[in-house]
């Protein structure tokens, strides 16, 4: 694949040009499995490339952890080439948050696919790439990202986490953990502001202490943050930059993710 704008030949479908100063993608979307990740580099509507890296993974802890750390940087730095605007992510959880923590691209999970395939077993790290601009026999994980790549971007929210928090309730369970599961939430670029509720302390009891999770998204994109702590219950209304009921299970799907790295909620 050569550049857009200039003609040089790029090491990699998608790359950035270092020649011109030129993007010839403006997302990645990126499938993971426990042993490898497929990325799918995309223009506008248009598949440009493709990118396996496999991993070899370890049955000693100490050395599963450097795998995973080594296996997440390989698929960060493949992305870093393509200077994306957005990365779409699915698939396995570790590998996916661990190159999440690598990157600062605007990040979203997207559905998980059920699709089966070759594993790319065998090979500790392994790379393979195909230019992909004339294929668009592409699987469901992508195929929903371009079904929704012409969506309004939603608006990113510049206020400070602490200004989000208002409301005539004022007192939230669960204190110090209650107050980092909203302060997750308050971080997120979507959520506009956070209005604590009253606490129903009659709730069933609970052992395993406080936990939070975003709910259902209402017709409006606003969802609600629901905490329980012990047999309190108390339920706190997010609104968000979203537009309508889907959009708005976007932003929930990534709070919940937020709160389960956060260790908020059970796996």
């Amino acid at each position: 694949m050569n550049c857009r704008r200039c003609g040089t030949p790029l090491r990699k479908p998608g790359d950035y040009c270092l020649t011109c100063n030129t993007a010839n993608a403006d997302a990645v979307v990126a499938e993971f499995e426990s042993d490898r990740a497929r990325l799918t580099v995309l223009d506008e509507d248009a598949v440009v490339g493709e990118t396996t890296v496999t991993t070899r993974p370890e049955s000693a802890e100490r050395l599963s952890e450097v795998q995973l750390r080594n296996f997440a940087g390989r698929v960060a730095d493949e992305i870093r080439r393509k200077r994306p605007d957005t990365v779409y992510a699915a698939g396995a959880r570790e590998p996916l948050r661990e190159t999440r923590a690598q990157l600062h691209h605007e990040f979203y999970r997207v559905p998980d696919a059920k699709a089966g395939g070759e594993s790319g077993r065998g090979t500790d790290a392994a790379e393979s790439d195909r230019d992909a601009r004339d294929d668009r026999d592409v699987g469901p994980v992508v195929e929903w990202v371009l079904d929704r790549r012409g969506d309004r971007a939603l608006d990113v929210v510049e206020t400070p986490p602490r200004e989000k928090i208002g409301g005539s309730h004022s007192t939230l369970i669960g204190d110090r953990k209650g107050r980092k599961a909203v302060g997750t939430v308050a971080e997120h670029p979507h959520v506009k502001k956070i209005v604590p509720g009253p606490i129903d302390a009659g709730g069933t009891g609970s052992r395993t202490g406080l936990r939070a999770k975003a709910t259902r998204a209402g017709t409006n994109g606003n969802v609600r943050l629901l905490l329980r702590d012990g047999s309190s219950v108390q339920e706190n209304r997010i609104v968000t930059t979203a537009m309508d009921r889907e959009t708005g299970e976007r932003v929930r799907d990534d709070l919940n993710e937020a709160l389960r790295d956060a260790g908020l909620q059970d796996e």
